[in-house]
């Protein structure tokens, strides 16, 4: 048992290290497509897709039980809320409200809702709309027409005296995507990996017998000798 354990690994190995070998002879074939591709990649982030711009504007919110003191209950309230002030940022009727002040009438609920990303850093009233868009003046006007009216419908759903503003939006000067580095890498690297699923998908699908180490592996069958073959036609 233990021999045939032996014999298991063994041969795994030779698997293995004939794999390794195949891959290593068509290095060549690897690194050119690998480099074919992220230049592919290359070519379409940096001069093809049109880039995008983040613009971002920030909010301070906090409810006051007592318009002269601010308490601890205050506090620890208005961090427990800011996910519900998130919800409300985003809901249909602040987005609509903004494509009608910034006469955006053939873009949808959903096209807005697909720009608009609302972050709420942990222990903080501060709550971070960051919108994404190609043209960054666009992106600045529907980040701050957002809070404005997320600020009206915050302090009417909640009840809150005033929303804060923390930071205006700023106007984006350099692109948030698409990365060329990150491009570059994933197209490089799916490139290669095609390749080598090729390189041993053909390896495990091809059962021919090319030398003598075949036989003894695949056959079990010890060979005697071989002959050559005669490419070179006789003269006569």
């Amino acid at each position: 048992m233990v021999e045939t354990n032996n014999n298991q690994s063994e041969e795994l190995e030779i698997d293995l290290r004939e794999i390794f070998l195949l891959l290593l002879s068509k290095l060549w074939l690897i690194i050119l497509v690998g480099i074919l591709t992220a230049s592919i990649a290359f070519g379409l982030s940096a001069f093809l897709i049109k880039p995008s711009y983040d613009s971002t504007t920030k909010i301070y919110i906090l409810n006051r039980q007592d318009e002269n003191t601010l308490t601890y209950s205050d506090v620890q309230l208005g961090t427990q809320l800011t996910k519900d002030y998130a919800q409300l940022i985003t809901g249909r009727l602040v987005l609509e409200k903004v494509i009608e002040e910034l006469g955006l009438s053939g873009m949808a609920y959903e096209d807005m809702l697909g720009k608009v990303s609302v972050a709420t850093p942990t222990d903080t009233r501060i709550l971070s709309i960051t919108v994404s868009d190609r043209d960054p003046v666009l992106a600045m006007n529907i980040a701050n027409s957002i809070r404005e009216n997320a600020a009206v419908h915050i302090k009417n759903v909640m009840d809150i005296e005033a929303v804060n503003v923390a930071e205006t939006a700023n106007l984006p000067t350099q692109k948030a995507g698409p990365s060329v580095a990150k491009w570059v890498l994933a197209g490089g690297s799916l490139g290669a990996l095609l390749v080598i699923a090729v390189i041993l998908l053909i390896y495990f699908l091809d059962d021919t017998i090319k030398t003598s180490d075949d036989v003894e592996k695949y056959l079990g069958l010890s060979t005697l000798a071989l002959i050559p073959s005669n490419t070179q036609s006789k003269k006569k």
